[in-house]
């Protein structure tokens, strides 16, 4: 049987239930607080300042950039191109008659002069053939002395005073050919130069017209260019040339145009300009090698780095000029080119800074801040959260 509940005891479960339902809504609305306090400080970036502030600041920070001084210097205009280099003076040296080859006196790489022996063929064939046409030529002679006296006494018809006197001819003729035959046993150079290559080896058949030795005149090289039509105005012949080879790097060769052809390819749009350099003892045939012809000559010129120019389209460009740490796009006009400078004729002063690293991340009235290239770099470890040192505008 249950017990009656006493009123005091009913008013106090009543109490102890509504304190615990209070402690209960004082806990969640402080765990609510914390996520709305946390939320609006993730919003807001930080204490006092707004999302726009921020972004602000950040297309604000400036651009580091290198720069360069726009300067006077002299300056060239020049064509350069790529040729092989040539000698002129070439001879394939051939056999004009056939035999055995019975001495060799010439090596790859010895100098000759023109008229010397290289290769002595066997002459024995042709010494026979000399001799057996001169003991004809001889009887002839005496045959035609004979008919002389005959003649003067009438004792002999002209036509057969004439057919004597033309047989002695032809002995002759025949004659000269057989001493010619002896004398192209001995091969000899047409050209002074350098051998080059010899094929015949002591005691091979050498047939007639065979090449057996090339020799190369070294003393004068050519460089063959095929220039574009454009410049067919400013190039003529005696004008400097510069030529640099691969074989020889550092080393410059001063050479001139020889000649300019006066017709223009149809097919490629070009004319060929001979170089002419002397080959002295470093240059030979078959190098491959920078030309470069100098037309004109400005000794005070106005320039820029190449690395400078931005949207260069003929002689129309722009750079970025460094002001008072603000970069301004400035249209230029360009004049030569010359290695690594380009002159500009209009756009800058002389002394001013123009952007040549960097130009990618610059936009026109951009904040910049100019980096000292010749600052010693932060050793790696030692300062990781250096800045690079600059030159503040």
């Amino acid at each position: 049987m249950r017990q009656p509940v006493s009123r005091r005891a009913r008013h106090r479960g009543f109490f102890r239930a509504s304190a615990a339902a209070t402690r209960l809504s004082l806990i969640g609305s402080v765990l609510l607080g914390g996520v709305l306090v946390a939320g609006g400080l993730t919003a807001c970036g930080g204490p006092g300042q707004g999302p726009g502030e921020a972004t602000a600041e950040a297309e604000a920070a400036p651009v580091p950039v290198e720069v360069a001084l726009a300067e006077r210097r002299p300056m060239a205009a020049s064509y350069t191109g790529t040729a092989a280099l040539e000698a002129p003076g070439e001879a394939q040296v051939v056999a004009k008659t056939s035999g055995v080859a019975l001495e060799v006196l010439v090596a790859e790489g010895e100098r000759i002069k023109a008229g010397q022996v290289l290769v002595r063929l066997d002459s024995d064939r042709a010494r026979l053939q000399e001799a057996q046409t001169g003991a004809q030529m001889r009887k002839l002679e005496a045959e035609f002395a004979r008919s002389q006296s005959l003649a003067e006494q009438q004792l002999l018809s002209a036509a057969d005073f004439d057919r004597i006197r033309f047989d002695l001819e032809n002995a002759r003729a025949a004659n000269r050919l057989a001493q010619l035959e002896v004398s192209y046993a001995n091969v000899t150079s047409p050209i002074s130069g350098v051998v080059a290559q010899v094929t015949p080896k002591h005691g091979n058949f050498v047939q007639i017209n065979t090449p057996i030795v090339r020799v190369v005149d070294t003393s004068r090289l050519e460089a063959t260019l095929n220039v574009p039509e454009r410049e067919l105005a400013t190039l003529r012949a005696g004008q400097p040339v510069t030529l640099q080879v691969d074989a020889l790097p550092g080393q410059d060769f001063e050479g001139r145009i020889d000649r300019i052809s006066p017709v223009v390819d149809a097919g490629s749009g070009t004319f060929r300009v001979i170089a002419a350099f002397e080959g002295r003892e470093r240059l030979q045939p078959g190098m491959f090698g920078r030309l470069r012809i100098d037309y004109d000559q400005r000794a005070d010129a106005l320039v820029v780095p190449r690395a400078a120019l931005v949207d260069a389209q003929g002689v129309k460009a722009e750079v970025l000029v460094v002001d008072d740490g603000i970069a301004v796009r400035t249209p230029v006009e360009l004049g030569y080119v010359d290695g690594a400078w380009v002159e500009v004729r209009e756009g800058v002063a002389p002394g001013a800074r123009v952007v040549v690293a960097g130009k990618a991340a610059v936009r026109d009235g951009g904040k910049v801040t100019v980096i000292d290239p010749d600052a010693p770099a932060v050793a790696a470890g030692q300062a990781g959260d250096a800045a690079p040192a600059a030159v503040q505008d």
